[in-house]
């Protein structure tokens, strides 16, 4: 049902973004937010207080809605008007790939050399951790008590 076939009560039942969709449809027009909001205004027959109060919540509404698009000049439309091109250059994506992949085989070969050396280190470790514990003395929790006495 197009805007000018509706009744001034279905037009009041209508939320604000629900009209300005329909009126960027019924237009195939950008336009500018106040003029938009204005337009929503006059068909809900609200005064211009009205409009200057509610622009903002207007302006909130419009960016959360998914259905409506901000222009970089100010401009608001419809998104479904609008296309996000992205262009990938696959012979990028495949050196990436393969740098990648050579990056992978570097950081293997590198655990390996640290997991190596951490073994070697190990064995180092044990032969002084003994050294160190040859001169160690075990003490029974009952021979210490016996012995403060």
């Amino acid at each position: 049902m197009k805007i000018k076939e509706m009744s001034k009560e279905d037009l009041e039942m209508i939320s604000f973004d629900d009209l300005a969709y329909m009126i960027l449809v019924e237009s195939k027009k950008k336009l500018k937010i106040n003029d938009l909001f204005k337009k929503v205004c006059d068909l809900k027959g609200l005064s211009d207080a009205v409009f200057e109060n509610k622009i903002a919540d207007f302006f909130e509404v419009l960016t959360t809605d998914q259905r409506f698009y901000m222009l970089d000049n100010g401009l608001w439309d419809l998104k479904e008007r609008h296309t996000n091109k992205i262009k990938i250059n696959t012979s990028e994506l495949e050196e990436d790939e393969e740098d990648d992949e050579l990056l992978e085989d570097e950081e293997e070969v590198e655990m390996e050399e640290e997991e190596e050396d951490i073994f070697y280190e190990h064995d180092e470790t044990d032969d002084e951790a003994e050294d160190d514990l040859k001169d160690l003395v075990i003490i029974d929790e009952n021979e210490e008590e016996t012995d403060n006495l």
